[in-house]
């Protein structure tokens, strides 16, 4: 796929932040419109001139629709206007993460040797771990976010997280494996290859023979050989967890909490803010989709004299949505005694399905304007 051109200076809205891009998390329960709202603020960039780039870690691939891509890769897509639009002076780039294959590109990038590489990645150890071990996708979705923030290519990078907590995972990943490079554990798996196997502690032959009649003597061969090869990469795994870790906590990174106006949403968001507080860290925006509209009463004249006649039904139906509408209300209350200093944003439900780019458009302009606070 064409990568963009390095970026050229710029003036405005479209120019580069000092110091890299703007990066913008958004993290929110599942099926609130988390993954729509993460193209629409990459679009609203676009439409301001700035080269943004999406980042989707969601399996359900609903962000390639939303787009109207039908496809996205691991690799930055370039999303074209829609045909007969006047376009966007900026661009509109697209990724769907691919964890197997950014684990596979790291291990090329810190190999010492093409033969090392090679080793690693048809090592059957390594291809479970990096299939099955916890966390790997998540720390994955931050190598590629780091990845995109490093290239200099873009000056806005917005993240789709995964559902509700395990978006947690995902700004713990680097230190997960920080940890797990640093463990006990680890270093004595790496022992084999910094001293040979004969000259071992009794205790790492002891484990070394017990796996072995555990899951057979070819897994210890294997597991052996993987850490073997894996010598000396460790360290640069290791460096490039802590810068990971580094962007997330740094001041060009902000995060948009996504919600419904849902008690069981609003609950678990709410929730995720106060745990991305501990991290120190706080939700900028908060994008409330899906809402209601919000009713004016009908006078008591009014339904007086609708109550008797043929639009009695959907009068009675407007006091059912206002009963919907005020609850509804009572939740943004919520958000925004919870998060005062976060902007709101309100994305009422649309006509349409968002699986395209005019649907999205439309969201876009509602992240413009933010809600007026009391």
């Amino acid at each position: 796929m064409t990568m963009p051109p390095q970026p050229a200076d710029t003036e405005g809205t479209g120019s580069s932040s000092p110091g890299g891009p703007d990066v913008v998390v958004c993290v929110g329960p599942g099926g609130v419109g988390k993954t729509t709202t993460s193209a629409a603020l990459a679009l609203q960039g676009a439409k301001r001139g700035r080269r943004a780039c999406v980042v989707t870690i969601d399996p359900a691939r609903r962000l390639a629709d939303a787009l109207g891509t039908g496809h996205l890769g691991n690799e930055p897509h370039l999303v074209n206007p829609p045909a007969g639009s006047s376009g966007w002076p900026g661009e509109l780039w697209a990724v769907m993460l691919d964890a197997q294959g950014t684990f596979d590109h790291l291990v090329d990038r810190y190999a010492t040797s093409g033969a090392q590489a090679e080793a690693i990645l048809s090592n059957p150890v390594y291809r479970n771990i990096s299939a099955a071990l916890s966390g790997t996708q998540e720390y994955m979705a931050v190598e590629k976010l780091y990845e995109l923030e490093e290239s200099g290519r873009w000056d806005l990078i917005i993240v789709d997280t995964p559902p509700a907590r395990h978006a947690l995972d995902f700004m713990e990943a680097p230190r997960h494996l920080m940890r797990l490079l640093d463990n006990r554990v680890f270093r004595l798996l790496m022992a084999p290859t910094k001293v040979g196997l004969r000259a071992l502690e009794v205790g790492t032959q002891v484990l070394l023979r017990t796996v072995a009649k555990v899951a057979g003597g070819e897994v210890v061969a294997d597991t052996v050989e993987f850490f073997t090869e894996f010598e000396g990469m460790e360290d640069g795994f290791r460096a490039r967890a802590k810068r990971a870790d580094e962007l997330l906590h740094s001041r060009k990174t902000e995060f948009a909490l996504v919600c419904s106006p849902r008690r069981d949403t609003v609950e678990e968001a709410l929730y995720l803010s106060a745990q991305l507080a501990k991290e120190g860290l706080e939700a900028t925006r908060v994008v409330v989709n899906r809402c209601y509209p919000r009713y004016a009463p009908l006078s008591a004249g009014a339904q007086n004299r609708l109550a008797d006649g043929p639009l009695a039904p959907l009068v009675a139906n407007l006091e059912q949505l206002e009963l919907v509408s005020a609850k509804e209300e009572e939740q943004l209350v919520r958000v925004s005694a919870a998060l005062p200093k976060a902007v709101l944003y309100r994305v009422p439900f649309l006509a349409r399905e968002v699986a395209e780019l005019e649907a999205l458009e439309e969201v876009a302009c509602y992240l413009e304007t933010e809600e007026a606070r009391e």
